[in-house]
């Protein structure tokens, strides 16, 4: 029987992406494990395997090919002993290529042929769609389903971890969710009230700000995916949370005698230190451990409940051609300085490279956006939901300051936090950014 092939989810909010290769050709031989494509979305591009054993019979989808929908059909496998003419002329591989999407075509319009010879019909092997048809039951057990049988089991109201499939590698099926229905015996899956989407802000058309300007003096350049993304994400932040701003003056001068100190110490491996730490690593240390000084401040919010983190997951804005990401440092406060670094540094070439994987940027309960290596002194940056809260780093500068009552020359940095007013208000950030000021101006503290 042929295996089918599709589109894999991967992330929970990913709808397409873009087919950019293909990584294998029709008649290669395939082994679970094996990566044959790689799939762009908006922040990242990842690498898909083979969970099945076969022949590539045919692929559907050419590389290249932009806005392929979740479960459409892609490739199809002709699985051990399988007739490989049989399996790519079979009915769902014909069905596919009637609408799959034509070949990119380049400046003069005429088709780009494919590295490899790219047919128009695919599938995805039932066990490809990993991210959307693997899930975590009752006890961590996994759960294969197919997408209909996903779709079915929700309209009826029926806890697809309940029902035993009697599919392929134990995938639920259709025919399992309609015995279940008929009575046998699925839990009930509780009902969830749909939550009101927020009122997209309209702004002008694209029609009315090109009657501004005179004819041949622009060029118009499409949105990419990334783009969209922040665009989306940033008006919904506005338009549901309430901001509050609270900003504070740090003293460096301690932390980057620190520093210096820590870095001239580090062990040397093949005649590069082991570690090389910045200010930003410190800052990452810092916001974590304030964190779990002051647990109210970690905590997302949500309609029904407050959401109390159990570590601190920093986020990083890192920014990339078209737009940023932020990696995450997990259990930051957990971590060493040389850790935070190396992980930093490892995370910040792969966000530029587009190599993240969705798990490595996506959560997370707060984030860190540094612009004092571009000169900035201070600034105040959006929520980035599910978080409570971001820190603004402005630029370290020498400045004249007042102790005991004589003015003296100091390092300072300025801070401004922006918190979700629902869940952590004024005086709760003005906690948060003393515990983080205290960690900055008495830096030995991350130490211990």
């Amino acid at each position: 029987m042929p295996i089918n092939i599709t589109m894999p989810a991967l992330s929970p909010t990913m709808e397409e992406g873009n087919l950019a290769k293909w990584l294998v050709k029709e008649g290669d031989t395939v082994k679970s494990g094996d990566v044959i494509a790689e799939i762009e979305t908006d922040k990242a591009t990842m690498e898909v395997e083979a969970v099945d054993e076969g022949t590539v019979a045919k692929i559907v989808i050419p590389a290249g090919t932009e806005g392929v929908k979740v479960n459409a059909l892609i490739a199809v496998l002709a699985g051990e002993g399988e007739d490989v003419a049989a399996a790519a002329a079979s009915p769902e591989a014909k069905a596919e290529s009637a609408s799959a999407p034509p070949p990119p075509q380049d400046e003069t319009g005429k088709g780009t042929a494919p590295a490899a010879p790219l047919a128009a019909n695919a599938n995805v092997s039932p066990r490809t769609e990993v991210p959307q048809a693997v899930s975590k039951g009752e006890g961590g057990t996994r759960t294969f389903s197919s997408p209909l049988a996903r779709r079915l089991a929700r309209e009826a109201g029926i806890d697809l971890y309940a029902i035993a499939g009697s599919g392929p590698h134990g995938r639920v099926v259709k025919s399992d969710v309609e015995a279940a229905v008929a009575g046998a015996g699925a839990k009930a899956a509780p009902a969830v009230a749909p939550q009101a989407a927020p009122v997209a802000a309209k702004g002008p058309t694209e029609e009315a700000v090109l009657k501004l300007f005179e004819p041949g003096s622009y060029e118009l350049v499409p949105h990419d995916g990334m783009r969209k993304t922040i665009a989306r994400r940033l008006v919904e932040s506005k338009q549901t949370i309430p901001h509050f701003y609270v900003t504070v003056d740090c003293e460096l001068d301690a932390l980057l005698a620190l520093r210096a100190q820590l870095n001239d110490a580090a062990p040397r491996k093949d005649g590069a230190p082991a570690y090389k730490l910045s200010v930003n690593d410190m800052v990452i240390k810092a916001m974590a451990l304030a964190l779990r000084d002051v647990p109210d401040a970690n905590v997302s919010w949500t309609e029904n409940n407050m959401v109390k983190h159990k570590h601190a997951d920093v986020g990083v804005a890192v920014s990339i051609p078209g737009g940023l990401i932020t990696p995450i440092i997990r259990k930051a406060e957990e971590k060493t300085l040389s850790v935070i670094s190396n992980e930093m540094k490892d995370l910040g070439k792969r966000a530029k490279d587009r190599k993240l994987k969705p798990e490595e940027y996506q959560g997370g309960t707060t984030s860190v956006s540094n612009m004092g290596m571009m000169g900035v002194k201070d600034f105040a940056a959006v929520v980035n939901p599910p978080h409570a809260t971001i820190l603004a780093v402005g630029a370290g500068e020498q400045r004249v300051i007042v102790k005991k009552g004589e003015m003296a020359i100091a390092t300072v940095m300025s801070v401004t936090l922006s918190t979700d007013h629902r869940c952590v208000d004024g005086a709760l950030g003005a906690e948060l950014l003393q515990a983080f000021k205290g960690y900055i101006e008495n830096p030995m503290g991350m130490l211990v």
